[in-house]
């Protein structure tokens, strides 16, 4: 305590419990050492810190800039090189609170809303939130494959684009004239019922070929897979599977046999495009998909229900190994506001 009786409580600052909450995660974020110290432990859980260009493990940190000095490849390095956040002018307080945001809306957060909260600008925040969608994104469609003897699936598939009936009548006659869904984006996915987990990914197409492909890729043989009684469904799934349909025109559910699952996925989908997102490219959509994927597959982890924290932690741990830069993201050149220093970092042009 100071001669006017003001107490200071910078020490015990220092020694705050890891965040659990929104509230918590800003105050806990808002010291810089902090950030650092909670980013260097979850790149480097043993504390040995390693060169990311030549995993050389012999450097020494410059403490002031907070980055470290190779003697390997005599080249500087931060805690963000080789990450989702490479390259970024934006602090760790910025870049944890964008995460922790993301990782644990339901309904995701739009740009403008991030960039009010965090204090930059509607572009910045964009690119930000696309870079941690890339960070989320875990191959929803990768080599590993769900299911097995004993295990049960869903697979169903969902359209998604603007209603014609609100779109300008030039809009409205162009969609018509091309024929029906013509005008929409179609996302494929599987639900297997025992993990409670989804993949999901934007196809070109709802043919036999397609529909079924994406399954044979992902799903063991011998799974039981339940889907409606599309004709993509209709022919051939019977030799690898067992597999039983839903007509929805005559009921959604018989006994065990239905895809409420994957609707239930798609309205959580569908619910953050059209009241949070409203207007996605298509060929930004599956990042958006990425993104409820995300969520939605961490929301327990056996028997145990995940909390925000955990989300946090989860997301955090995935940016090694990724990245996004501008040009890759809109096609367009770098940005001309910042130019590359080597260290990760980015300097004012």
């Amino acid at each position: 305590m100071c001669a006017y009786g003001i107490v200071f409580y910078m020490d015990a600052t220092k020694q705050l419990p890891e965040p659990k909450t929104l509230q918590e995660a800003v105050v806990y974020f808002s010291d810089p050492d902090r950030a650092f110290e909670f980013a260097k432990k979850l790149r480097w859980p043993d504390g040995n810190v390693v060169c990311p260009r030549c995993e050389a493990a012999k450097n020494s940190f410059v403490k002031t800039r907070r980055l470290w000095f190779c003697y390997a490849c005599k080249r500087q390095f931060t805690i963000k090189v080789k990450t989702i956040m490479e390259d970024s002018p934006i602090g760790l307080d910025k870049w944890m609170t964008a995460f922790w945001l993301l990782a644990n809306a339901k309904n995701g957060i739009s740009s403008h809303e991030l960039g009010r909260a965090l204090g930059v600008t509607q572009t910045t925040a964009w690119f930000m939130l696309q870079r941690v969608r890339e960070v989320m994104k875990k191959h929803s469609f990768d080599t590993s494959k769900i299911g097995g003897e004993g295990s049960t699936l869903e697979a169903d598939e969902t359209f998604v684009g603007g209603v014609t009936k609100n779109m300008h009548k030039a809009s409205r006659a162009k969609a018509e004239g091309r024929g029906p869904y013509k005008n929409k984006t179609i996302v494929q996915g599987i639900l297997d019922r025992n993990l409670r987990k989804v993949r999901a990914t934007v196809v070109p197409n709802v043919t036999r070929e397609t529909l079924q492909n994406a399954i044979l890729k992902n799903v063991k043989f011998g799974s039981t897979i339940y889907t409606d009684n599309a004709v993509a469904y209709d022919n051939g799934m019977q030799r690898r599977f067992i597999h039983d349909v839903v007509n929805k025109t005559e009921t959604y559910v018989r006994g065990q046999v239905h895809v409420n699952g994957m609707e239930n996925f798609w309205s959580l989908l569908k619910r953050s495009l059209r009241g949070t997102y409203v207007a996605v490219e298509p060929f930004h959509l599956s990042r958006y998909v990425d993104e409820q994927v995300f969520r939605y597959n961490h929301r327990k982890e056996g028997d145990r229900k995940l909390n925000d924290a955990d989300r946090f932690k989860t997301v955090m741990s995935q940016v090694l190994g990724r990245r996004l830069t501008y040009s890759d993201l809109t096609g367009k050149s770098e940005s001309p506001h910042h130019t590359p220093t080597g260290t990760g970092q980015t300097a004012q042009a």
